[in-house]
Order: structure tokens, then sequence, then C-alpha cells
């Protein structure tokens, strides 16, 4: 009986402790926080109500005043001013509050403006706002109209001191009235601020004393205009307007939602090739006699010794944007008693012909130098080709060997140009200077990145016009769209290509010597101690990069890539120059 008692005997284990212990945790953290949470709203709340209460007897003052008192004694207009403080402390409980008022007068306009009405300051709008700092920090705002009690005494507003209305009307680019915009009305000898409004209906009229004023409007996310004083621009298109007794000047403003370019800087041409390294038969259309083998192609040796002769035919090679044929590079080798040459072939219909010597010389022997010279073949009359390549031996113990091939062309698929310092100048007018030359709004210098390519935000709608300094080499030869000026619509993003040209340049391509692989993002230093040039760029993703604009001269080449070898050449550049350099794989 007794063992038995025992077995049944259960206590806590160390995890029902710490699973209890965790609960209890959250219960009383929970109960905590909501403790906090209610003090915190009641700490609020009274402060609040505090806040009330001061802005309440704030305004129940106001109201008690002779009308002409109403007014800060800080008012702009001397006819506005009056015997309230425009900033005060008070302190209740120990807390400090601060009293701000502003008192502004309202036009309205079912009361008639300007020669309809005798006097335009029809009341006054008085705003009382009240702030805490603290822990439980906020404020209270309250406003309250105050209006005159007979036509009388707000005819005597008007004739206290000289003033009149200014109205300011905003629009869009549709001509349609801007909801909400800020207007700022500012002295411009001060540079302060003396009267802002955010009309709902884009129309606002200011009670102002007679005198100049600069207006500004503006609302996020929209663009800016403003008057100008003649200090700023000797004839400004929209001057900053004076303000005469009883008189009501008019000023309209155009702001829309801002808009962005995304520029990119071309070569109306690029280069592409055809190649073939032989890792496999995939760009072979025929072939006799002959072995393909670990990248290289020789005489086929079926029992031993090597067939007397054989050939290979490439693929089809019809470049898609083919502006100029370029040249035809091959990697062999021809051992004693070895002979291997190449041929160029073209298409007329469905048959293939071999190019005649006329238009390519020495083609019908073939070829057995490499380069060679393609430029001059009509792309008309040659749009596509192939090679062929011709082998033989007079030793069945010898063979010639091919490594590679290629054929390159010019085509118009554009080149990336980066680092280019260009002008952006918008067509909209905000004056003329004192030769009466315009000046414009927006006329700004940039420069694209190493890739060629820049974003420029916050521009307003307009018509921009874009240009390059001759000094520095480079012509704007067209542009995408086309032509200039390009149209920025509001609250758009605009891509624009920029194609520029230059007397001499130079493009690099960068292969893997044995996959014949583009290789990207290698570094290639182009430098000339005599010129002082010295220019490092990186290839793209067809491992090219383009050195423009260049001085007519003799260049440095330095080319290194990790995972390569590095490697060094010279290049003499007249006229637009093409390089190919190949780096050879570090196993």
């Amino acid at each position: 009986m007794i063992s038995l008692f025992l077995k049944s005997k259960k206590g806590f284990s160390f995890i029902d402790v710490l699973v209890g212990i965790s609960l209890m945790l959250i219960i009383f953290l929970g109960i905590f926080g909501a403790y906090q949470l209610g003090l915190k709203t009641i700490g609020f709340n009274q402060r609040k109500i505090t806040a009330t209460a001061i802005a309440s007897g704030q305004i129940e003052k106001i109201r008690n005043l002779p009308y002409l008192l109403v007014g800060t004694k800080d008012a702009q207009l001397p006819f506005a001013q009056g015997v309230l403080d425009p900033a005060t402390t008070t302190f209740s409980n120990n807390i400090e509050y601060q009293i701000e008022t502003k008192v502004k007068f309202v036009v309205d306009e079912a009361d008639g403006t300007g020669d309809e009405d005798s006097c335009n300051w029809d009341y006054k709008r008085a705003e009382i706002r009240v702030s805490w700092s603290g822990r439980f920090s906020g404020e209270v705002k309250l406003v309250t109209d105050i209006a005159p009690k007979d036509k009388v005494e707000e005819v005597q507003t008007c004739q206290s001191q000289p003033g009149g209305i200014l109205s300011i009307s905003v629009f869009d680019a549709q001509n349609e009235m801007v909801p909400s915009p800020l207007i700022e009305v500012f002295n411009p000898s001060t540079g302060l601020l003396v009267d802002s409004a955010t009309p709902f209906d884009g129309k606002h009229d200011f009670p102002l004393a007679t005198s100049t004023y600069r207006v500004i409007t503006s609302k996020y996310g929209y663009s800016t205009e403003r008057t100008y004083g003649i200090d700023e621009i000797a004839i400004p298109k929209k001057p900053n307007p004076t303000v005469l007794e009883g008189k009501a000047p008019e000023i309209y403003f155009s702001i829309d939602i801002l808009s962005s370019l995304s520029i990119e800087t071309f070569s109306p041409w690029g280069t592409d090739y055809f190649s073939d390294s032989f890792s496999d038969e995939s760009k072979i259309s025929e072939k006799s006699n002959l072995t393909v083998s670990d990248g290289k192609i020789t005489l086929a040796a079926p029992e031993g010794d090597y067939l007397p002769s054989g050939y290979l035919i490439s693929t089809e090679i019809y470049p898609p944007t083919l502006i100029q044929w370029d040249e035809f590079l091959f990697t062999d080798e021809e051992p004693f008693e070895t002979d291997l040459n190449y041929q160029i072939y073209y298409a007329s219909g469905t048959e293939w012909y071999l190019i005649p010597d006329s238009d390519l010389p020495q083609n019908s022997v073939g070829f057995e130098s490499s380069p060679v010279n393609l430029s001059d073949l009509a792309t008309t009359t040659y749009p596509k080709l192939k090679l062929k390549g011709n082998f033989s031996t007079e030793s069945a113990s010898t063979s010639p060997i091919l490594y590679d091939w290629q054929i390159s062309w010019r085509t118009g698929q554009p080149t990336p140009i980066g680092n280019v310092i260009f002008n952006l100048r918008g067509g909209k007018l905000i004056g003329r200077d004192d030769q009466e030359n315009p000046v414009y709004k927006y006329n700004q210098n940039y420069q694209t990145d190493s890739q060629g390519k820049k974003d420029i935000a916050n521009l307003e709608w307009d018509n921009y016009t874009f240009s390059l300094n001759p000094a520095n080499g480079l012509d704007l030869v067209d542009t995408d769209p086309s032509p200039p000026p390009i149209g920025l619509a509001p609250n758009t993003n605009l891509s624009v290509k920029l194609f520029l040209e230059a007397q001499n340049s130079l493009l690099i391509t960068v292969q893997n010597q044995e996959s014949l692989e583009p290789v990207f993002s290698a570094s290639i230093r182009l430098h000339s101690s005599s010129l002082g040039y010295d220019t490092t760029q990186y290839t793209n993703d067809k491992g090219q990069t383009l050195f423009i604009p260049l001085e007519v001269a003799s260049y440095n080449i330095e080319v290194s890539s990790p995972g390569y070898s590095s490697a060094s050449t010279t290049v003499w550049v007249s006229g637009d120059v093409k390089k190919t350099i190949k780096l050879e794989q570090i196993e």
C-alpha cells in the first residue's frame, strides 16, 4: 500500500514552473501596460482640458474687445494692429502653456469687392493656438470670427490706414483651379512673411497695406511659381505686385504635379560579332573530313593518318541591324607541309556564292593572315555571310589546327557613353536681363554616371532642350523622343536617349580567350602621358566600353579582370577605332 501511494504522487516539473512564470509575466505586463496607457491618457486629457479652457478664455477676451482693437501688436498692416500679444505663456498646475494669437482680415465676396464695396475688409478672424511640451505634449486650436457691429465700424477700419486687396488665383496645366495651394506674401525688403493662405478653391484675397510684395505659390509635390523684383531680374515677366489704396490687383499663377526625366547617353552605333571557339558544333553548318575536339578543329584521321584535305562552313551570319561589316579574325596553326586558308560566301536567294575578288580581293585564293578587312563590302549586296575554312596537308602525320574564328560588324544598336556633361533647359521664361537676353526658369548642367545614366527629379511640366558644350568634343546628333524640344507633361516619368558623336573614339571589346565570351566589368585603363589623358572604364554585359571623345594619338591600354591574366597593348586612334582584347582565364 505504501509503495503504491508513492508511485501515484506527482509534483511540478521545471518546465511547468517556467510556463507558470511566463504566463504570470504576460498577465502582469499587460496590466502594467494598460496602467501606463491609462496614466498617459489621463495626463494628456487633463492638459488638453486646461489648454482648451485657456484658449476659450482668450476667445472670450477677444469677443469682448472693441472691434477696432482686435489685432496683434506685431501686425504688418498698421490698421490691423491691436492690443493682443502675438505670443505669451501661462502656467497651470506647474505646466507651461504657450499661447499664440493670429488675427486676419477676411474678404467676403458675398459683400462685394473693389468698387462694389466701400470697404473690402469685411470682418476679422482670430486664431488661438495653445500648446504644451513635456511627456504628454500637444496643442489646442480655436478659431472665431469677429464682425463689426455696423457698416460705420467697418468703414472706420478701412479709413484708418490706406490699403488694398491683392487677389491671387492658382491654376494647373489644364487651367483648372488647384485645390488648397500654399500662397505666401512676403515683404521683399526684409524677407518677412506678411500673410499666407491655403484656399480650398485655389483663390484668395489678401487685405494689404499700400506697398510692393513678393508672392510665392507652391504645394507639396507640385512645382513653384513666384514673382520677382527688378533687383533680381532686370525685366521680370511676373514682377512683384504693388498694392494701391482702394485697388484690387489680380495675379494668376500656374503650378502642377512634378515630373522626372531618365536620361541615357549613347553613341548612335555599336559593334557586335559572330564567334566560334568550337566547344561544340552548334555554329557549324557543314564540314568534311574534319574532327572537332577540345576546342579545336583538325583534319580527320580515321586510320591514324590525317586525310589530305577537308573544309568547314559556318552557320549563316545575318545581323539584324547591320550598318557596316568590320573584320574577320581567326586563330590557327599551320605546321610545315600544311595549309589553312579562308573564304567568305554570300547568299543570293537560297544559294551561296563566293564573294568576287572585285569586292573582296584575294577571296578566291583564300586568306592566310588575320585580320581581314571587310569594311568595303556593301551591306545591301551582302547582308548575309558564311565563313569557310579550307584544310590541307602533304604529310599524313601533320594537320593544320583552327582554334577559333569571328567576324565583327557595326550595328545600329547604340553603345552607352558614360560621364557625359549636358545642359537641360526648360522653355519657360521668368524675364530678361539688362541686355534683354532671356532668363529661363530652368537651366541646369548634369552629368551621367559611368553607365551613361542620369535620373532628374522634381521637374515641372515644360518643353526641354538638351545641349552639350562644344569644347568637350562631343556633338548631340539625335534624341529619342525626337525632335527636340521634348515635352514633359505633369506627373510623368519620361525616358530620353541622347545620341552623341565625336571625331575620334575607341570601342574596346574584351573576350575570354578560350570561349570568346564577353568579359563583364573588366577594368580598362586608357592613358597617354603626352596628352595628360588617363581614364579607367568598365565593360558592359557585351564586354564593351567606349572611350569618347579622344584626340588623334597613340594610347596605352591596360586590361584586368578577376580570374583572368592582365593584358596590355597600344592603339593608334584616328576616327572611330575598334579594338578586341582577349584575356586568358586563370585555372
